[in-house]
């Protein structure tokens, strides 16, 4: 099932999960990932080691690949699709995740052309990627659903503007298609690709994908049989913890506040951010609000979703800080902040998020938090639906805004990134030199060492600075059919359904 409905499988210009989930599902770039969340040869035929002192990479296209119209899947079709995803008329919303890729970063800021892109097809099935500098992660970054390519052919016969927004004009070169979608109904099924490479792999015939919006509704279709994997959440998932049906699935995924440093905010002022961090309890958050297996959130990099192969250890275990509740040093700080920021009389901070009850019922706790332990502090909440968000979020209408991090891919850097100064994403305006550069230096250094230590040090970095209030890691609840194996949860990435199979 989707939470929300589907509205393009246009890989290029959108960044949402129900056009993800089923990208995954009818699309493959050059790798996928497999049951172990690590890169495994998809359209690529293998996983391929840099050259050039780890600033490119060829790749060789499968010649057995072929789009589900029976066109073949070309080297071409991956450079067309990425620099479409770059171009400013294609109005894309995920560019920044291009970032090392040769002039990525020029483009956009408007300094080159999208056509200048560092990737080229130098031949009908080989692919050339150059970067900017070395990027460790760079197999796994590619296994972001906007890397996918698309069939020139086809995208250039049925138009840019119409491409992808119905079954008739989306075409996909994975082990499914999309049928029935008119681009708005809540219900579409996915049919084998009879041209799939890799058609003896897949065992289901079809997948039948259902919008379901209301937790409860979705728990009422899968006890009816309607629903063989259903994702619930707030009250539904609390009261069913412990039905037998119930799948706990762990996901790189953390929820944290984000914390308006613009200037002239009030919480610009760090010792203001540290004291409302000191007063969250955030085991009474996990266990009494949420009660859905989420965990307390330590870290901004949710455990699982890389190991530090220098130090053995859990990246997110190794650059956790604690999170007790420590009401007299919360009020030190908060003293101190108020004569150092200069604010006299109350402060008033604005809480916004988005409108779903478990939101509302986090945005609750963590008021009654502040307000009960701090003092000439007053906590509005103000939720609205998403675009509505977007829009307070990009005004700076806001102290502090709920919001979370699911990786797109398994790195610390995807999290980390976030919050550089330059990232669209970063709406709290957290602005530190020292942690810009040493995610810079990450970035370019070709040394497993060099770039493990540089990301540590910036996960401390943004610690000791405040830059953001974590608060829990999510912990997707799902109802699953007990027959139904073979399912690729992935912690860092999007469900895949392809391999999967009923006992």
């Amino acid at each position: 099932m989707q939470t929300a409905t589907l509205t393009t499988l246009d890989s290029t210009n959108q960044a949402t999960l129900p056009e993800f989930n089923t990208l995954v599902n009818t699309t493959e770039g050059l790798y996928r990932l497999n049951s172990k969340d690590q890169p495994a040869p998809a359209m690529a035929t293998k996983i391929v080691k840099p050259t050039k002192n780890g600033t490119q990479y060829v790749f060789h296209i499968r010649k057995n690949a072929k789009w589900s119209n029976g066109d073949p899947v070309l080297a071409s079709d991956f450079e067309y699709a990425w620099k479409r995803a770059m171009n400013p008329a294609n109005k894309p919303v995920y560019t920044y995740i291009f970032s090392g890729i040769k002039n990525a970063d020029a483009i956009n800021n408007g300094k080159k052309s999208y056509k200048s892109l560092g990737i080229k097809a130098i031949g009908k099935r080989t692919l050339r990627i150059q970067l900017d500098h070395p990027m460790t992660y760079f197999n796994k970054l590619v296994t972001v659903p906007v890397f996918l390519p698309q069939d020139e052919k086809f995208v250039t016969k049925v138009g840019t503007d119409k491409y992808g927004t119905n079954s008739a004009t989306t075409v996909s070169n994975g082990a499914f298609k999309v049928t029935g979608w008119s681009g708005s109904n809540d219900s579409y099924i996915l049919k084998q690709n009879q041209y799939y490479w890799d058609k003896q792999a897949i065992k289901l015939k079809q997948i039948r994908y259902q919008t379901v919006k209301d937790a409860n509704t979705a728990h009422n279709l899968f006890a009816d049989g309607k629903l063989d994997d259903a994702t619930i959440s707030g009250v539904t998932a609390k009261s069913l913890q412990h039905n037998a049906n119930v799948k706990h699935v762990d996901r790189a995924w953390t929820y944290y506040l984000q914390v308006n440093q613009r200037s002239g905010q009030p919480l610009q002022n760090k010792k203001l951010r540290q004291a409302l961090s000191l007063v969250i309890n955030r085991k009474q958050l996990t266990k009494t609000v949420l009660a859905d297996g989420s965990k307390p959130a330590s870290s901004f990099v949710s455990p699982g979703t890389a190991v530090d192969p220098t130090t053995n250890r859990d990246f997110s275990a190794e650059t956790s800080f604690s999170t007790k509740v420590d009401i007299a040093k919360a009020r030190q700080l908060w003293t101190a902040g108020l004569k150092e920021a200069n604010i006299k009389g109350t402060v008033h901070l604005t809480l916004i998020g988005d409108d779903q009850d478990v939101t509302k019922n986090v945005a609750q706790f963590v008021q009654q938090q502040v307000q009960q332990h701090l003092s000439h502090v007053q906590v509005s909440i103000k939720n609205v639906p998403d675009k509505g968000l977007q829009s307070l979020k990009s005004g700076g209408k806001f102290a502090l805004s709920q919001w979370y991090w699911l990786a797109d891919f398994a790195d610390p850097i995807n999290y980390l990134g976030v919050l550089q100064s330059t990232n669209s994403m970063n709406s709290g305006q957290f602005n530190d030199k020292t942690y810009d550069r040493l995610l810079t230096q990450a970035n370019q250094t070709s040394s497993q060492t060099q770039y493990w230590k540089y990301l540590r040090k910036a996960a401390q970095r943004l610690h000791s600075q405040a830059g953001f209030i974590p608060l829990y890691y999510v912990r997707e609840t799902h109802l699953v059919n007990h027959k139904l194996k073979g399912v690729a949860y992935h912690v860092a990435g999007e469900t895949d359904y392809t391999r999967a199979y009923f006992k």
